[in-house]
């Protein structure tokens, strides 16, 4: 009896002393690329003559060499003087100044108004 129990223990043992383990390797390579980015151009130009009408804060119309010119003011535009010191008196007609703005005829945003007096 004792052999046929050491037999068996042994019919049990035997597959899992030859059992052979595996090991499996996955490799996996992600591409991403870089976000696409647009790069917006803007140019700020300019009109210089003498003004004809000030609304404060709201427009200035400009005579130019073009004839007049308006320009709608926001609330970032600053009106400063050729040193750059803000002016807080009001634009009055007859002054000469230069008025940057960016964007086209039909949307001008102003930028800044030098006055050249």
């Amino acid at each position: 009896m004792k052999k046929a129990i050491i037999g068996f223990i042994c019919a049990l043992v035997t597959p899992l002393a030859f059992a052979q383990t595996s090991t499996t390797t996955t490799e996996e390579t992600t591409t991403t690329k870089p976000p696409t980015t647009t790069e917006t151009t803007t140019s700020t130009t300019y009109t210089a003559g003498t003004v004809t009408t000030y609304e404060p804060g709201k427009t200035v119309v400009v005579k130019s060499e073009q004839g007049p010119v308006s320009f709608a003011l926001g609330t970032a535009a600053r009106v400063v003087d050729t040193a750059g010191k803000v002016v807080t008196a009001p634009l009055r007609a007859g002054q000469k100044v230069r008025v940057y703005y960016t964007g086209p005829t039909e949307s001008r945003v102003v930028e800044r108004v030098i006055v050249e007096d």
